[in-house]
């Protein structure tokens, strides 16, 4: 197993997908702390509104892990691996995901050292309750465990798709229309969903469940989505 994960991690980080999503990764985080903590961008007054303006980007972490398992069968690149696993594509799924936890965490881990590096100096000059050293460890360890949660759940559902252009196109339409729906009329509807848990885990505020709730509803998500791909991956052809 750890052969096929460094395997799948070597592809992950070899290829051009993942530096133009930490670019982006790098670029929207920046972005997300200037506009809420520029004087005159925000009023920023509460701690919850300043834990989230730190809070990382999970769900590109996301887009990231659909794209690269996805591909793995636009590319016909998944036959190959499947003969090196002897066969066992369900435990070659299980392997990609690890490797892209760890691809989705580092993405995170450089968002969120930037994001930290332009937003604690501006939070100081912000009004209202002071955010400890404590929360900001939280958010930035929150924000590395929802990218490697979600890049699992990333891989799943690119295998459970396998195309590209449906899976990234469903996903977005989620995120930026369903989502909001949701949020409108319920938020404890989207704190339980593993896209709300996610930003939940990673610093951003939560309607009815804690933190540490949030990272088991993930976890949750996460787990159904990989067994449910590893299921299918053994019961289809791999090519």
């Amino acid at each position: 197993m750890t052969t096929l994960i460094r395997g799948e991690l070597i592809k992950a980080i070899t290829t051009r997908t993942i530096f133009a999503y930490a670019a982006m990764a790098v670029v929207l985080a920046v972005g997300q702390v200037l506009a809420s903590l520029l004087p005159g961008w925000g009023d920023l007054m509460s701690q919850d509104d300043k834990k989230e303006a730190l809070g990382g980007l999970p769900l590109l972490v996301l887009l990231l892990a659909i794209v690269g398992a996805a591909g793995e069968y636009r590319h016909r690149t998944a036959a190959p691996a499947a003969l090196v696993a002897a066969r066992d594509a369900g435990r070659l799924l299980v392997a990609r995901a690890g490797a892209y936890a760890v691809a989705g965490a580092a993405v995170a881990a450089l968002a969120t050292v930037i994001t930290l590096a332009v937003g604690l100096p501006l939070l100081a000059d912000r009004p209202g309750p002071v955010v400890s050293a404590g929360d900001v460890a939280l958010i930035a360890g929150g924000s590395l465990v929802a990218a490697a949660l979600l890049a699992v759940f990333g891989v799943a559902l690119g295998a459970l798709v396998r195309n590209q252009v449906a899976a990234v196109t469903g996903t977005l339409i989620v995120i930026f229309v369903v989502l909001p729906l949701v949020q409108a009329l319920s938020g404890t509807i989207l704190d339980v969903t593993p896209f709300g848990a996610a930003q939940g885990v990673a610093g951003a505020g939560l309607t009815t469940l804690s933190t540490g709730a949030a990272a088991v509803v993930l976890v949750s998500w996460t787990l159904v989505a990989l067994v449910a791909a590893v299921v299918g991956e053994r019961r289809r052809d791999i090519a």
